[in-house]
């Protein structure tokens, strides 16, 4: 019953009037002028009112009484009425009429419709109010248009547009929270209607429904934003192709003047699609194109929508619209930094909501996690952590990658957040184990990641890596018991490094409770000087441990000022810092600490917060006595097999060893916790255990704190003692060594003891049983350190008679001739280990003495420089493998070094000697060279080692491996750092500078480098450029800070050095050239890297005088050792000829065969180095059983021969050419073996084989016998040393099957001549 059913014009009832030309009123109704109160008025229309309710479309009689009456109440009397209660009444009635006429209304003229439809919108504003008594009225009419569908008959009209703006307007304007559902019902029929009948929506009716939906407007009123949002759904059928046009206006043409929306397009979009998908069919396209826009900010708009709308929750937009998908993923690579910056925001959401989208979004993800912009890889970070605290299951273990990466970031934010989130999510699936093992198992890398951090230089990540320890890997605020279960199992599941880090924090941890307890002893002596200075260098010390130490500094001296007037504060600090504070007392008084310091009108407090970051550090907030108990329980309980161990993921075997492990590290930062009969006990059970490990570690818990043991448990000193014995005498060589220093640390009869085990031992050894003699050797040598005065002298014949002549000098075995450099510990032979032992005797019982009144110390060292003359094998039987003669040419090297750190050892050690011990490190066997340089290193960063033992750190130069160098490198930094640092913080170390500042390292340098055997000629141009490499490899170091004029020091000693000769042989005039020409390659080095060096040195260096003589009166020395053309090979920096397989002519007058002819395989088998297989670099494949042979020429100068050439091949049995094995290095790999030619020269392939190529300055047995040397310059070297390391690491003897000869490769040559092509074989 609506208007649309015949949309015809109503004329056939217009001008009908009743029989007397009067107007027809219902029965008992008066007639209704403007001559009648408003009150009467009212009482007679209410009357009509009811008339035209009760009467239908049937009553066709009514129908022609009332027409009249219909068309006065439209008159303008009416409508324009004053009172609402009339104008309500009237459009009641109208609304009635055009039920009851319907289809057709009984009013033709346009304008009359307009006026009444007009006039009933603005009555409907009535409903706004639902309390007035006049509330119902208004219901019905609403319910009557919108049943009757009343204003459709506007569709005629045309300006009907007006009117239906005007009604949305005015029921989106009344529509509120306290209207029920049939209010809200009927609006949406009265709309829809409208919309879904009509021609088309217009823009500004579009504009009044879309309105509501903007923010401003939705917050304003809820109930017209859910009226529109019905609507619309109501109607998206309709309505999107109006909703289309319009966005296709605005986004694609720009024309933002159609609507007043145009500004809130974006807001519209995000509203539209939240109500239904299909109402934006068409306009997804068309943000496609916009995310293309070359406007930054309008593509930061529409990225900010499309995240909201791929994000929500219940979206498919991207798997229903993959075009748009893949636009927007390609805006997180955007050039405009808040677009990545959204994009990578958006991530989080749709890694939550979406989680299928995750692949997608893991590459771009990947790229942003590298991005240049701090804030974007910041939150990459806060995106996937975000993520995975919601659940796990939502990040892939490539996005978790992508956080662990960024625990290294350059920036402290970036690391900051990667570290604490991470640390999270340890703590939430591994700690509290929320979403099961699988969960926990997939982020167990967490706390080993976390804690490598610790190895970082910056003091920041060290103390964020002690407070994630303290907070989430092992939470402190824990119960004792719970709290050291944690513990237990973590340590137990740590990886080795991640152990060592663990450890060094417990170590730093308690060095600075020893630097602040000795500060607080500073305050208790009487105010002096000397007092103030070393009060001065501890609280410098201190604010190194601390964040940003600059400011530290001042904040350090402020408290320290603070603890002087409070005595208070001391006595709290003494406490926090006592062996036997409790971790409930430590966080008593750091609160009493924190409140005394507190200001409270100071909100945030700089000064308090790093007193903090100090207390913190030094609380022992973890272990205490009941703590250590604790542990042993757990451990106890391991043993008996009781424990939660499988359950935890830690085999009990594991938990045991770690268990204890823990322990003893523990028992070096808290001895004092240890001192208890029930921990003693299972620790001497641990004694008794099969397990070799354990047993050590519990040797040494009782060595670190059982001081207290002799005089407060006699029960458990009376079952140690036996034990420590037995271990002594037949346990493992570590357990031997525990023991001896268990039992001179904590019995008063020490000497009682000792002798007990020493002289048994001494008189059971026997050479003939190897395998039996190393833990004698070690616990002797162990007793003869530990009490010099009683047992050097019995020690005295043991060495002479049974260590050297019995053992050393006697090779009882064959070792097996396997061509290996190095073989794994359990393959070493017995005698070898023996003989590694007993050389470590014989520094120990020196070490004891710390005297060289008997002249066993020079005896000493000439045995060891004889075994590193020999390589390894004293006896020069060759009966002793290779492998083994590794080891011993390690612990000969290893011993020198030992004994150097002795001042009256490294007095005696001469020149010769010292260089015999510094070409280890350019040993042929990689392991050789890599334990050396630890060992080298750990002695030097303990300022153990003399200054001139850094010098060896510039032959690592030579060393073929990457890694290797790398490393040397790092020790350099390192121990230059700590060498400069000492000298700053400690006042009194000028006195020492010759022993202490690092430029003092180039003057022994120079003269190591002048002594190499392989400078054989002081202008060789390749030998001088292995000389400039080393040189440059140290002085890099040196030169990257120029402090003091450090620079122009440098020049002046190398200056210096050119007035002197060499003291080693000062009258050799070929030596003291040799030396005068590396000064001149290190001046050439100096002057060519710094600018400054020409400046004043500040004072006259000293020189060493073991090294060089003092210097001659009038003695002048200008002259260059170097040739201007030499200088100029060396600075620019052209590389060295390299290797070439095969014979390659030069052109005339080169000196350098840098061209050369060969063909296009073997060009490409060196060009093709950088291409190689990084796995040649790390040493892992060095010491193979099938080594890279290398056949060389020993240099010559007969024409026909080939001068200083090497041929290097993979596996001469097969003939194979490697690219990666044996290959040419680049100059920084200065020193490994080159291939050279000079004019004319020929391989002479019908003539004997070539001999191998003299070891580091050794000559090979065959030629030392029987054939004289051609060059004399060559003699020198030759009496020292050993093979340099060669870049594939071959094996020393093995050519001799082979005979030196490589047909195949011979073959290779003969084809390489005649090659056209020219190729510079370093570039």
């Amino acid at each position: 019953m609506d208007f649309t059913a015949q949309p015809k014009p109503a004329t056939a009832l217009c001008g009908v009037v009743s029989a007397d030309g009067k107007i027809a009123y219902p029965p008992g109704v008066k007639e209704i002028t403007d001559k009648i109160t408003t009150d009467e008025m009212i009482k007679r229309l209410k009357m009509v009112v009811k008339t035209f309710m009760d009467m239908d479309q049937d009553s066709e009689d009514e129908k022609q009484q009332y027409l009249p009456l219909a068309l006065h109440l439209a008159s303008e009397f009416f409508l324009r009425n004053p009172n609402k209660d009339v104008r309500l009444l009237v459009a009641c009635c109208l609304a009635d009429i055009f039920r009851i006429y319907a289809p057709e209304a009984p009013y033709t003229s346009h304008d009359k419709l307009k006026d009444i439809f007009l006039f009933i919108t603005r009555q409907l504003k009535g409903l706004e109010d639902t309390k007035s008594p006049q509330f119902n009225r208004y219901f019905y009419l609403l319910e009557n248009l919108a049943w009757v569908k009343s204003y459709n008959i506007c569709f005629e009209l045309e300006d009907c547009n007006e009117i239906f703006i005007q009604l949305f307007r005015t029921l989106f304007s009344v529509i509120n929270n306290s209207h029920n559902k049939k209010v809200q019902m009927h609006m949406l029929d009265l709309m829809s209607s409208i919309i879904m009948e009509g021609d088309g929506v217009t823009q500004e009716l579009l504009d009044s429904i879309l309105i509501n939906l903007i923010p401003a407007h939705k917050n304003l009123n809820k109930q017209s934003f859910d009226l529109a949002k019905v609507l619309l759904k109501r109607t998206v059928q309709t309505i999107e192709a109006c909703i289309a046009n319009f966005f296709n206006q605005v986004l694609v043409l720009g024309r933002s003047s159609v609507s007043d929306l145009s500004e809130h397009v974006f807001d519209l979009i995000q509203e539209l699609f939240a109500i239904d998908p299909h109402l934006l069919l068409s306009v997804m396209p068309q943000l496609e194109f916009k995310l293309k826009s070359n406007d930054g900010e309008e593509r930061l708009a529409v990225v900010r929508l499309l995240a909201k709308l791929f994000g929500s929750k219940d979206s498919d937009l991207a798997t229903q619209n993959r075009p748009l998908w893949q636009c927007f993923l390609g805006r997180f690579n955007d050039i405009h930094v808040p677009v990545r910056l959204e994009s990578v925001k958006f991530a989080s959401h749709c890694l939550m909501n979406h989680p299928d989208l995750a692949k997608d979004l893991t590459e771009y993800l990947k790229v942003r996690s590298h991005d240049p912009e701090e804030a974007i890889r910041h939150d990459v970070i806060v995106t996937i952590i975000t993520a995975a605290k919601r659940d796990l299951a939502l990040v892939n273990d490539q996005l978790l990658g992508f956080v662990r990466e960024r625990t290294l970031d350059k920036r402290w934010r970036v690391r900051k957040e990667a570290m604490m989130g991470l640390a999270q999510l340890y703590k939430k699936y591994c700690l509290h184990g929320e979403a099961g093992k699988e969960a926990a198992e997939k982020v167990s890398w967490i706390k080993d990641k976390l804690l490598h951090i610790y190895y970082q230089n910056s003091i920041d990540d060290k103390l964020l890596v002690e407070k994630i320890f303290a907070q989430y890997l092992v939470p402190h605020n824990l119960e004792t018991e719970e709290r050291m279960k944690c513990l237990y199992y973590l340590y137990a599941s740590l990886d080795p490094n991640a152990v060592k880090a663990l450890n060094e924090m417990w170590k730093c941890q308690n060095m600075l409770r020893s630097h602040v307890r000795e500060l607080l002893d500073l305050h208790k002596q009487p105010t002096s000087e000397a007092n103030c200075s070393a009060m001065f260098g501890k609280l410098m010390t201190i604010a190194k441990n601390l964040p940003d130490p600059g400011k530290a500094q001042d904040f350090v001296k402020k408290f320290n000022q603070v603890l002087g007037d409070d005595e208070k504060l001391r006595s709290q600090l003494e406490l926090l810092i006592s062996p036997t504070c409790s971790c409930k007392q430590a966080d008593v008084c750091v609160r009493e600490i924190a409140r005394k310091l507190a200001n409270p009108k100071q909100p945030t407090n700089p000064f308090l917060e790093m007193v903090k970051f100090l207390l913190e550090r030094i609380a022992p907030v973890h272990i205490d006595s009941e703590a250590i108990s604790a542990l042993v329980k757990l451990m106890n309980k391991s043993i008996e097999g009781t424990a939660d161990d499988e359950e935890e993921g830690v085999s009990p075997d594991t938990a045991i060893r770690s268990g204890l492990e823990l322990l003893k590290v523990l028992s070096f930062t808290h001895p004092t916790s240890f001192h208890s009969a029930e921990t003693y006990e299972s620790l001497l059970q641990c004694l008794r255990m099969e397990d070799d490990k354990v047993a050590e570690a519990a040797i040494q818990i009782f060595r670190n704190t059982g001081h207290k043991i002799e005089t407060d448990l006699p029960q458990i000193r009376s079952t140690l003692i036996p034990i420590l014995h037995q271990k002594a005498k037949r346990g493992t060589p570590h357990q031997a060594k525990q023991a001896v220093h268990c039992i001179h640390a904590i019995f008063t009869n020490k000497e009682v003891q000792l002798a007990q085990i020493f002289e048994p031992l001494s008189r059971s050894l026997n050479a003939d049983v190897p395998e039996q003699l190393i833990t004698p050797l070690v616990s002797l040598g162990h007793i003869s350190m530990l009490a010099p005065d009683q047992f050097a002298s019995p020690m005295k014949s043991v060495v002479a008679n049974f260590i050297v002549k019995d053992l050393l000098m006697n090779d009882r075995s064959t070792g097996e001739k396997n061509g290996k450099l190095w073989s794994p510990d359990e393959e070493v032979s017995p005698e070898v280990l023996a003989k590694v032992q007993a050389i470590k005797l014989l520094v120990r019982w020196l070490l004891g003495m710390k005297n060289n009144q008997s002249k066993s110390a020079n005896s000493t060292l000439r045995l060891l420089s004889a075994m590193l003359v020999s390589e390894g094998d004293l006896t020069e039987q060759k009966r002793i493998s290779k492998s083994d003669m590794s080891r011993l040419r390690l612990a000969a090297g290893s011993a020198i070094m030992k004994l150097a750190q002795e001042p009256c050892y490294h007095e005696i050690i001469t020149p010769e000697q010292f260089q015999l011990c510094a070409l280890v490190i350019n040993d042929e066997c990689y392991q050789v060279r890599q334990i050396f340089a630890q060992k080298l290193h750990k002695a030097l960063v303990k300022l153990l080692l003399p200054l001139e033992y850094m010098a060896i750190f510039a032959l690592c130069a030579k060393d073929p491996v990457k890694e290797r160098r790398a490393h040397a490198r790092q020790c350099l930094l390192k121990n230059i750092s700590i060498r400069r640092e000492y000298i700053k913080q400690n006042p009194m170390a000028t006195e020492k500078l010759l022993s202490l500042l690092p430029e003092y390292v180039v003057p022994y340098m120079i003269h190591l480098l002048a002594h190499d055997p392989d400078f054989t000629r002081s202008q060789d141009v390749d030998q001088l450029r292995d000389i400039k490499e080393c040189l440059w490899f140290m002085l890099e170091v040196l030169m990257t800070k120029n402090e003091n004029n450090s620079h122009a020091f440098m020049k002046k000693m190398a200056e210096n050095i050119k007035l002197t000769r060499d003291a080693q042989s000062p009258d050799e005039s070929k030596t003291n050239e040799k030396l005068y020409t590396v000064c001149d390659v290190a001046l050439c080095v100096i002057n060519s890297k710094s600018a400054l060096c020409n400046a004043d040195s500040p004072k006259d260096p000293v020189l060493p005088m073991k090294f060089f003589t003092q210097p001659e009166k009038d003695f002048c020395n200008d002259k260059s050792y170097i040739s201007e053309e030499t200088r100029v090979l060396l600075l620019t920096g052209k590389p060295k000829p390299a290797g070439v397989l095969g014979t390659c002519k030069q052109k005339p007058g080169t000196e350098t065969g840098s061209i050369i002819n060969v063909n296009s395989d073997l060009g490409l088998l060196v060009l093709n180095r950088e291409q190689s297989s990084e796995a040649t670099e790390t040493g892992v494949s060095e010491n193979e059983e099938n080594p890279v042979r290398i056949i060389s020429v020993t240099p010559v100068k007969n024409i026909d021969q080939v001068k200083n050439k090497e041929i290097n091949s993979d596996q001469a049995t097969q003939g194979n050419i490697s690219s990666d094995r044996g290959k040419k290095r680049t100059v920084t790999a200065a020193g490994t073996e080159n291939i050279q030619q000079t004019t004319d020269e020929k391989v002479d392939e019908s003539g004997p084989p070539a001999s191998s190529k003299p070891r580091r300055g050794r000559r090979p047995k065959s030629e030392s016998q029987g054939n004289a040397t051609k060059n004399d310059d060559l003699n020198k070297p030759i009496n020292k040393g050993r093979k340099r390391a060669a870049v594939g690491q071959e094996s020393p003897g093995g050519l001799e099957a082979g005979n030196a000869k490589a047909p195949k490769l011979q073959d290779v040559a003969k084809k390489a001549a005649p090659a056209e092509r020219q190729i510079d074989l370093q570039r």
